[in-house]
Parts: C-alpha cells; structure tokens; sequence
C-alpha cells in the first residue's frame, strides 16, 4: 500500500469521526503528513465521489459524502 492510499485511508477515518468539517490544514496536523500530501489525497477522494467540500470565505471545510465510506 503507498503512503497517499495510506492517507486516504486515514482521512476517511477522521472524517468519519468529525462530521462538522474540516482544512486542509486541520487534516495535515492530525495525520502527521504535509498539506500537498492531504491535498493530493482530497482530490482522489474528491474525484471518486466520496468528498464534499464547502467554502466559508477563504476556507475551504471537507466532508465525507453521506453514505459512502
């Protein structure tokens, strides 16, 4: 398994666990990898439909789609 998929998994988790969203950066400290990393992992999470994300002003909080995990 590579360290994005590793990630992934990881940010599923966390998203899981904390429904009310949350950065990049919040992500990052949690799973102990850079913002590119979570970065590069959202967007496969995104394209792959399991993702939602809702900007609130310069922030930008993420989801875990309801239903799918």
């Amino acid at each position: 398994m590579s360290k994005i998929e590793k990630v992934i998994l990881e940010i599923k988790k966390l998203l899981t666990e904390d429904t009310r969203g949350l950065t990049i950066q919040e992500i990052a400290d949690k799973t102990h990898v850079s913002r590119i990393t979570v970065s590069m992992a959202l967007m496969k999470l995104d394209g792959q439909g399991f993702v939602d994300v809702r900007v609130i002003g310069n922030c930008k909080l993420h989801y875990l789609k309801g239903g799918k995990k």
